[in-house]
């Protein structure tokens, strides 16, 4: 990520949604991509397979086989010491089908889900759609960083975890976890685990998989297209550790829920066991863009650091924000209110550009209305 890029600079760089649905004076910083080159190992890897064999693949017939299973359980084993069993695996085309392909199989309309709110809204869109009522897990401010409190969860069929956390970066504790793990028996639920921004884990913070806790209970989504910068890669992957779930799956018909294409496990692959020296370079600058908006912002927002991710969850005290940012700052941020309960007087900012650009986005920031 070259400091020197403008914001023009990127527009001319990039035509994804990010830039190309605003308008030519708006610097987008909402749609979670990276403005950043992509990982030579990635790059590489995709050529050679274009200019080889685009037939299918050898793995078409089994979801659960092919070089995407056995690399996901490589990173697991090698980054968090979890020996997950690749034949458990399974691929989808990204998080949100492999969620709602789980809670078509094993939940019916009217089955709560227990979330942590503000949430990424996308989960919330799909559980209005489907018909499964949230149970909001608030999660509140708590000196700089934010606690949670569980309510009852009588009633609900899954606890839906997203760690690390999509807005806030939190990231959950051992302790924490395992409290979680305590209700989750209690209440005899299916743990769906969305870890998508585990390997954007900053320092001293540790990810633990949720898998690691309750095996026997736990479905881990993941993918490389978060921290890689892979999103139209259309790629992600299902550990099915719940048994029980792993059978309903294997009942129905072998494609109805897709699978990855060839593109996309050639990419992913490359990235999980090719691509750490490209991440442990994103990470540092990513980790100095934070600091840098702790250091600038203007004082009308509030921000706790975040722990995890390249997103960062500022407090505005009034709701439409966003909106105002984006006509008076020329800045696009995504208005918290689509997070759910508690995401009303906040604002989302991603900070995965330039020092230049972000340093400029925070300058704007202070042309908002008091």
């Amino acid at each position: 990520m070259k400091n020197v890029y403008r914001a023009d600079d990127l527009r001319a760089l990039h035509d994804g949604l990010k830039w190309s649905d605003v308008e030519p004076d708006v610097i987008p910083a909402w749609v979670a991509d990276m403005d950043l080159p992509t990982a030579p190992a990635v790059v590489e890897a995709l050529q050679r397979r274009a200019a080889g064999d685009l037939g299918y693949p050898a793995w078409l017939l089994d979801p659960t086989a092919g070089p995407l299973s056995e690399a996901f359980a490589e990173r697991m084993a090698k980054r968090y010491g979890w020996a997950a069993d690749p034949s458990h695996v399974r691929s989808f085309n990204d998080v949100n089908q492999a969620l709602q392909a789980l809670l078509q199989i094993w939940t019916e309309p009217g089955d709560g889900v227990a979330l942590h709110t503000p949430a990424y809204h996308p989960f919330l869109e799909t559980l209005d759609v489907m018909e499964r009522p949230p149970r909001h897990l608030q999660l509140v401010p708590d000196g700089d960083s934010w606690r949670f409190e569980v309510p009852d969860l009588s009633g609900c069929r899954v606890l839906l975890l997203v760690n690390p956390h999509n807005p806030t970066g939190r990231v959950f504790t051992r302790a924490e976890l395992e409290e979680l793990a305590e209700h989750v028996e209690r209440h005899d639920l299916l743990v769906i685990a969305d870890e998508i921004h585990a390997d954007l884990t900053y320092e001293p913070h540790r990810h633990i998989p949720f898998a690691t806790i309750l095996p026997e209970r736990t479905v881990t989504l993941t993918s490389a297209t978060k921290a890689f910068n892979l999103g139209g890669i259309r790629c992600a992957v299902a550990h099915f550790g719940h048994p029980e779930v792993r059978r309903a799956l294997k009942a129905q018909p072998p494609f109805v829920y897709g699978s990855a294409n060839l593109f996309g496990v050639e990419a992913t692959v490359a990235a999980w066991r090719h691509g750490d020296a490209w991440l442990r370079d994103t990470l540092a600058a990513l980790d100095r863009n934070r600091h840098l908006i702790a250091a600038h912002l203007p004082g009308t927002f509030g921000y706790r650091l975040p722990e995890a991710t390249y997103l960062a969850w500022l407090r505005t005290d009034r709701p439409g924000v966003a909106e105002v940012i984006e006509r008076t700052a020329r800045v696009r941020l995504n208005d918290g209110a689509a997070f759910g309960p508690g995401g009303e007087d906040y604002v989302r900012l991603n900070f995965a550009t330039t020092e230049r650009v972000l340093t400029e986005i925070l300058q704007r920031l202070e042309l908002v209305p008091r």
